[in-house]
């Protein structure tokens, strides 16, 4: 409560004399401190902000802007452990993950940087005599980045870096669960000597400010990772300005494991995809298709793993496994799909209630065998350690019902056979397939969903030109 939390608006920290929002620890439901809860106005001061430094950050040489996104990353470095102990404790994420968090954002910035000298336009052949063709790629101006509390701290990099490198400047909207580590970013990169109103950070509510950010005629890309509902109001809001938008959405992953996989493989790489992140991750798998010669063999490595499943508070016990759900909304949604699994005829193998722990939002790393096809826990996000199993006949049939899904961000195979790992890469309608191991992307990759799990994508260079459009010159000679 010491720390004075403020909006960083064109170089500066403002003072905010309106609302403020309270921000607790999920593991005990302590009050960690109190931020502003900003609306239209200072929104309007970020984006005019955004808007007059753009064009001379648009004429800085790539290189040059690559120069202050490298110390960015060097003061976060510096700073690691209080960074990583601001996101586990505002988050709920264990101290390693955390560490882990900070030191990919580092490296997440630096890689984008690397892209300076890197982006491309192209000559195109004319029909014409004498013409020329090029197609350039230009910064398509303000950006807002509108950012979720599971990876909070990552996802600024994931917003910020490509759009800084590219020539754009931003406006950023941290979750209103997890602000803290947002601020800190901001604490360090004003440290720095990069230009004032290159980078902008507002907080507030989505409703309000979120709402301002996407809905505005000076934004010229909405970046932003979430829920679908929230997507669908920022798509909304965006549209009478034609506002390009960029969604990571949900996620419902299926994993398919088929008789010749490799048990212990797939059921380790299995519960690190769900425990990591207490399952509060859109990409890691929220749903298992196994072949019936090996069900109840990994039903079994399953349960053993999961029971084993250590949580508390991971600032107590930094050798835990996974912390608690973000608020009590989450809580209260896994319990809901669980018990309504259970009703349904479902059985709950190991977990399947909140944890008996004195405080926090948490809940028992849990199981569930006999699953159908139109059960909550199958066909809708999960986001808690929660892992439903559906035997199947064979591979064809878990194609078909992995691909019946509102969602297509990521999937995964666990096979010994090459053309039964290629046919699920040719027919799985998901825009990633990890194939024998867990789900967790790469930065030089491209994390891009299919149907309800999003528009666009982001990493690597393809990601990276989601931030650009393309400019055609034709030049005639004699």
């Amino acid at each position: 409560m010491s720390v004075p939390y403020q909006n960083y608006i064109d170089g500066r920290f403002v003072p905010h004399r309106g609302a403020m929002m309270e921000v607790r620890n999920p593991a005990t439901h302590e009050l960690l401190a109190e931020v502003p809860d900003a609306g239209a106005e200072a929104v309007d001061e970020a984006v005019a902000a955004a808007r007059r430094a753009q064009p001379a950050w648009e004429r800085l040489p790539a290189i040059q802007r690559a120069g202050y996104l490298r110390q960015i990353a060097a003061k976060l470095r510096e700073s690691a452990e209080t960074l990583a102990r601001t996101i586990s404790r505002e988050q709920g994420k264990i101290l390693p993950l955390a560490r882990v968090e900070v030191a990919f954002t580092a490296d997440y910035i630096d890689y984008m940087a690397e892209w300076a000298r890197r982006l491309e336009g192209e000559v195109l052949t004319s029909d014409r005599p004498g013409e020329h063709m090029f197609l350039l790629r230009k910064p398509i101006g303000v950006v807002a980045g509108i950012l979720p509390w599971n990876f909070p701290f990552f996802l600024i990099a994931r917003k910020v870096a490509p759009a800084l490198i590219t020539g754009n400047t931003i406006v950023v909207k941290p979750s209103e669960e997890t602000p803290l580590n947002a601020f800190e970013f901001t604490r360090l990169l004003a440290q720095t000597d990069l230009p004032p109103g290159v980078f902008n950070l507002v907080c507030g509510r989505g409703a309000s400010t979120g709402q301002a950010l996407s809905a505005h005629e000076d934004v010229n890309l909405v970046t932003f990772t979430g829920s679908v509902a929230t997507g669908v109001r920022i798509m909304q809001a965006a549209a009478p300005n034609l506002t390009r938008v960029n969604l990571e959405l949900g996620g419902k992953a299926p994993a398919i494991v088929l008789d010749d996989a490799d048990v212990d493989l797939a059921a380790n790489a299995l519960v690190a995809s769900r425990v990591i992140n207490t399952g509060q991750v859109c990409n890691c798998a929220e749903r298992v298709y196994v072949q019936r010669g090996i069900a109840d063999a990994l039903t079994e490595a399953l349960v053993s793993r999961m029971s084993a499943t250590r949580f508390g508070d991971p600032l107590a016990d930094e050798t835990l496994d996974m912390g608690p759900l973000v608020n009590q909304a989450g809580l209260d949604k896994v319990v809901a799909m669980v018990d309504a699994a259970r009703a349904a005829g479902a059985q709950v193998l190991t977990g399947g209630a909140r944890a008996q722990v004195s405080a926090g939002f948490h809940y028992q790393p849990t199981v569930i065998a006999g699953c159908t096809p139109q059960m909550d826990v199958m066909r809708k996000e999960i986001f808690g350690p929660v892992l439903p199993l559906q035997v199947v006949d064979d591979l064809d049939e878990a194609i078909a019902m992995a691909n019946d899904s509102d969602y297509g961000l990521t999937s995964s195979i666990f096979t010994r056979d090459i053309n039964a790992a290629m046919k699920a890469c040719r027919e799985l309608q998901f825009g990633e397939t990890y194939i024998n191991r867990e789900h967790f992307e790469a930065m030089q990759g491209f994390h891009a969903g299919r149907k309800k799990s999003g528009i666009g994508g982001a990493d690597g260079k393809h990601g990276l030109y989601e931030f650009m459009e393309t400019h055609v010159v034709y030049l005639q000679t004699q």
